[in-house]
């Protein structure tokens, strides 16, 4: 029997019927481990030695592999044949070698481009061994991504609250979108003043020409650059007379786009379909997969991750019968078109995106795909066809026209241009970004002595505009450029930065929140180096070079980590008063925008003389007064003007009225404050508020709305089983239904306002057939961040006992007279590790009652031999930092090593961990651990 290993049952399921009885296809799901995000999972003291982690999904899998590998003559490798598939047969095989499964099998690599009969075969009948550069560059791109985002990331948390994450892609990515935005906000419109003559031939054909030399000089676009200018050529070219000068014509020949690769077809369907990135890939990788096409599932394009833009030679020769039979011969050309490939590394440059099968055209398959599948199928199939045709031959002509006012003369120009053979416009007409709208506009024939007649001048005032803001498409093509980031990595880098609320999309543009402008503030001012455009291009052609076999990937590692490591350790003791300087600095035209009348931005507008600057405080970063407490004015931070919150009308000059309460006569008026824009009704001591939920926009706020969240929890019914109210509500964490004492998600914000009872008792029910519990936890008051060593979020929740502090399985009761809107993370980890080391584990549970009276005889010893305390007794802080010890060290041990790490045990390297965990209990506040929640 033969075993092969394949990514997804899809794959395994397509591919075990074109290889028949004597094969056994598995999936290994994807990525079977990963470095675990914790401390020493990769270690630079031991020469970058890497652990590994197998999840237990992923786990049991790879038991039902080993079995059947261990049966086996022989082990195929079939995975994607790109740098992240080399890398699942690699950890597979690792694996499988751990568990002793191999015992003398043939092992074989194979790689296909396209999941068809003949392409699955051919790729059996040539197997390789794995290719270990290529291994090794997926180690270092691991590695660094690691070593960056585990190092900088802490940083992030303990000096900007809010902060999510940094890393070695995303950072770069999110710079040039805050760049642009800067761009934006500093650029200053320019005058400028277009003059178009409106003309006319003698059998009266209407044509426009544009003003192209004034007083001796050529006019270019911000040539006449004020109304007076303007004026006077208006005046003149209203009273000349016009003559045709020159007429030239020449033939212009526009070529085929190449065919697609990775990057080129995000933007393309982005351009056209209005696809993210990651949508395109989604669907791109069903394609890819298959689908069932006369009672047989078939790929129907090729694979979707590639640098390459040629394409196989008998693909061409399809290609061309094609269009012969499309189109006819006069559309194909007579030699095939060959593209060069623009791929730093050849190694990654596969054939380009392309269907299986040419002849399986988009209207052919229609029936068989998804709306969404069939779009994208269309796309690529029209791209590959064009990029085989004949060339379009387009006609460009020119004429310059003089005009005469007495001893003054001035000349025009109009421009456009005839299609004399279509070529593969007739299929497929990309407008290109740089292509002149006029210059397609046809012309009236017209000769050298021709005078036009004179129907209009027209002077038209005009103001330089700003870059726009990049899209999905132009920063994928921009990220490309520079060679920042690869092509498989774009759609997961634009992902992590709308997930980590860094950027929002508005209108397909990208536009960046101001946490991700303080976040890039930050890392400019100290970590610039990091995210220079240069430094990060420069990494991935190292990249590259280590997959081609030319450089050694520790090396490069030993290199970055060199410098990187000391930059950390140099911003640990960096305060917060440094932090805001330089950030006040960097977005001081954003945080204060020029006033409209010409005041300080930096001005106060409660107090008069305090200066605003930027705070940071539990919850975030806002705008304070530097006369704190006198003064608590304070707003948020994409706020401007006298927009603000707190104190003494620091709420003045942003509030507008949306109208009245038809119930009370009270004016509805929409604010903003600290934590975001909000409505009120009326004034008074309490007045009833209603903060905006993610996703709307306060500049389009109505009446209509406003009253339906400060009217909010509303009563959706009665329950019919257990007669007590369903309750609709938004809380911390989105819409949500109350009901006896339980919690429901509800999809969305609207459906808080138009959910009826038939359908929340259907949702409650469903929850409850999920093992939905009658009570859920408690809503977060506050997220204080990610822990520092163990990874997951450290939160304030309000219990019925009281508040506390949260992490995973973990609950520590705040001291009494401790105010939660002050803990923070340093505090709340103190807590929580204490915590811990008081909790009995579940096997101290089970034996507590048996050795009670012997740990109430010897509390110190007990609580040293055994990482869970019966609970009798407080351990001392020796005893805490033994069972930390012993805690780490077990869970250490679970992880597996790299090739890197091999014949080494983990012990070793998690005894690094241990000592820096241990530590922390040691530090712990002396408080009173209280009821668990």
């Amino acid at each position: 029997m033969n075993v092969v290993i394949v990514e997804s049952p899809a794959k395994a399921k397509t591919i075990n019927k074109y290889l028949g009885p004597g094969y056994q296809v598995l999936a290994s799901f994807g990525h079977i481990r990963d470095l675990p995000a914790k401390d020493g999972s990769v270690n630079p003291d031991d020469d970058f030695a890497m652990l590994w982690e197998v999840d237990g999904k992923s786990s049991k899998r790879m038991s039902e592999i080993a079995s059947a590998v261990k049966s086996s003559n022989r082990l195929i490798l079939a995975t994607d044949p790109d740098r992240e598939g080399e890398a699942i047969s690699w950890h597979v095989l690792q694996v499988l070698r751990d568990k002793r499964a191999i015992k003398g099998q043939e092992i074989q690599r194979v790689v296909f481009n396209a999941i068809t009969k003949q392409a699955v075969l051919e790729a059996m009948a040539n197997p390789r061994a794995i290719d270990e550069p290529l291994v090794d560059a997926y180690l270092a791109r691991r590695a660094l991504d690691y070593l960056v985002g585990f190092n900088l990331s802490p940083v992030l948390w303990r000096k900007l609250p809010g902060a999510r994450s940094a890393g070695r892609v995303q950072s770069v990515a999110l710079r040039l979108i805050c760049d642009r935005e800067t761009e934006i906000e500093k650029f200053k419109p320019q005058e400028y003043w277009s003059i178009v003559a409106k003309l006319e031939t003698g059998k009266q054909e209407a044509f426009d020409a544009r003003l192209s030399v004034w007083a001796g000089k050529k006019v270019n676009r911000l040539s006449i650059g004020d109304g007076n200018t303007a004026g006077e050529a208006k005046a003149m070219l209203e009273r000349a007379a016009f003559e045709v000068s020159s007429v030239e014509s020449k033939p212009v020949k526009r070529n085929p786009y190449p065919p697609f690769t990775t990057s080129t077809l995000q933007q393309a369907a982005n351009y056209a379909l209005g696809f993210s990135a990651q949508k395109t890939m989604q669907v791109a990788q069903r394609l890819y997969e298959g689908t069932d096409i006369g009672g047989e599932t078939v790929g129907l394009i090729t694979y979707m991750r590639t640098d390459g833009v040629q394409i196989a030679p008998e693909a061409i020769g399809a290609v061309r019968k094609v269009i012969d039979r499309e189109f006819g011969p006069a559309y194909v050309p007579k030699k095939p078109r060959f593209y060069s490939t623009k791929a730093k590394n050849a190694q990654e440059a596969h054939e380009a995106i392309r269907p299986t099968d040419l002849f399986r055209r988009p209207a052919d398959v229609r029936r068989m795909l998804e709306p969404d599948q069939y779009k994208l199928y269309e796309l690529i199939w029209m791209r590959t066809v064009a990029s085989q045709m004949e060339s379009a031959v387009l006609e460009r002509t020119t004429v310059d026209i003089l005009a005469r006012d007495g001893g003054r003369s001035a000349e025009l120009r109009a421009v456009g241009s005839v299609v004399k053979f279509d070529g593969f416009l007739r299929l497929l007409d990309e407008k290109r970004d740089d292509e002149d709208d006029e210059e397609s506009r046809r012309l009236p024939i017209l000769q050298t002595g021709d005078k036009p007649a004179r129907k209009a001048i027209e002077a038209t005032q005009h103001f330089t505009e700003p870059p726009p803001r990049y899209t999905e498409a132009t920063l994928v093509k921009k990220m490309e450029e520079l060679g920042i980031g690869r092509p498989s990595t774009y759609a997961s880098t634009l992902a992590v930065l709308r997930d980590r609320e860094y950027v929002r999309l508005d209108k397909r543009r990208l536009i960046p929140e101001d946490k991700g402008r303080l976040v890039i503030a930050f890392l400019e001012s100290f970590f610039e180096r990091y995210v220079e455009y240069g430094f990060t291009a420069g990494l991935e052609e190292q990249l590259d070079k280590i997959s081609a076999g030319e450089l050694s990937w520790k090396e490069v590692l030993r290199q970055f980590w060199e410098e990187f490591s000391r930059a950390v350790a140099g911003i640990k003791e960096l305060r917060v008063a440094q932090v805001l300087d330089a950030i006040n600095e960097l977005l001081g035209d954003h945080i204060f925008p020029p006033r409209a009348d010409g005041s300080d931005p930096r001005a106060c507008p409660t107090c008069g003389n305090g200066k605003l600057s930027l705070k940071l405080g539990k919850f975030g970063s806002f705008i304070g007064c530097s006369n704190y407490p006198d003064c608590r004015y304070t707003r948020q931070l994409n706020s401007s003007g006298g927009e603000g919150d707190g104190g003494e009308g620091g709420e003045g000059n942003g509030d507008r009225v949306l109208g009245q309460d038809p119930d009370t006569g009270l004016d509805v008026t929409l604010k903003s404050g600290r934590f975001g824009p909000y409505v009120q009704l009326g004034d008074g001591d309490k007045p009833k508020r209603g903060s905006l939920p993610k996703g709307w926009d306060a500049a389009t706020m109505t009446l209509e709305r406003a009253l339906k969240l400060i009217n909010l929890p509303r009563t959706v019914g009665i329950h019919p089983e257990t007669k007590k109210p369903i309750v609709a509500n938004i809380g911390r964490f989105g819409p949500y239904l109350q009901h006896d004492g339980g919690y429901t998600n509800l999809p969305s914000v609207e459906d808080v306002f138009e959910v009826g009872e038939n359908r929340a008792v259907t949702l409650i029910a469903e929850k409850a057939a999920r093992g939905g519990r009658g009570r859920s936890a408690p809503a977060a008051l506050a997220n204080l961040g990610e822990h520092p060593t163990l990874s997951g979020p450290v939160t304030v929740r309000d219990g019925r006992y009281g508040a506390y502090v949260n992490h995973g399985d973990i609950n520590a009761t705040l001291p009494k007279g401790t105010d939660p809107k002050a803990v923070t993370l340093d505090v709340a980890i103190a807590l929580i590790a204490e915590r811990a080391l008081a909790a009995p584990s579940k096997k101290a549970k089970a034996g507590a009652k048996a050795k009670s009276t012997k740990a109430a005889a010897k509390p110190a010893k007990a609580a040293k031999g055994d990482d869970g305390a019966t609970g009798e007794t407080k351990p001392t802080a020796k005893a805490k930092t033994g069972a930390a010890k012993a805690a780490t060290t077990k869970a250490a041990t679970k992880a597996t090593t790299t090739k890197a790490a091999t014949g080494k045990t983990a012990a070793t390297k998690s005894k690094a961990a241990a000592t820096t965990k241990a530590t922390a209990p040691a530090k712990a506040t002396k408080a009173k651990a209280a009821k668990d929640e």
